[in-house]
């Protein structure tokens, strides 16, 4: 009987898109010091990896992998889902939004409106944004007229 030599992929196998409340908290640690690192609120990372209780070898395992969704979206083209009141300027505010925030707008679709809302998917290059892709988000959510919003895709 022969065996099968075992081949190992070492190339990176993809990203997903995962809650935070489902991470092992290794890894949750892991993100948090990388985020003081970045805010400046640790000068070294033995300062930072002290304030969070994780060990030196988890960090420097998951330090390269782990990154908050906004950072993958640096550079990206980005599609947008919106389901928006069908009322007058309620577009106009979010394509607004976008713009104020240096986001560079490639497609509007918009499908009729239904029963008062209308479906409309962006797609927006986020290569010069002034803020992070979360944040932007964020502000979009809180439009008037916007009742839900999701990222359906990026490239």
């Amino acid at each position: 009987m022969r065996k099968r030599k075992q081949v190992v992929n070492n190339k990176n196998t993809g990203f997903f898109l995962v809650k935070e409340d489902i991470l092992p908290t290794a890894i949750k640690k892991t993100i948090k010091v990388n985020e003081m690192l970045k805010r400046g609120d640790a000068a070294t990372i033995n300062e930072a990896i002290a304030s969070t209780g994780l060990s030196r070898s988890a960090y420097y395992k998951y330090k390269d992998s782990v990154f908050p969704f906004y950072e993958a979206s640096l550079n990206k083209i980005v599609s947008i889902s919106f389901m928006l009141d069908h009322k007058k300027g309620v577009l106009s505010k979010v394509l607004n939004i976008i713009s104020s925030d240096s986001a560079n707008i490639l497609t509007i679709n918009q499908g009729l409106p239904l029963q008062g809302m209308a479906n409309v998917t962006l797609s927006i290059e986020t290569e010069n944004m002034s803020i992070d892709l979360e944040a932007l988000l964020d502000k979009l959510r809180v439009v008037e007229g916007v009742r839900r919003l999701e990222i359906v895709g990026q490239a």
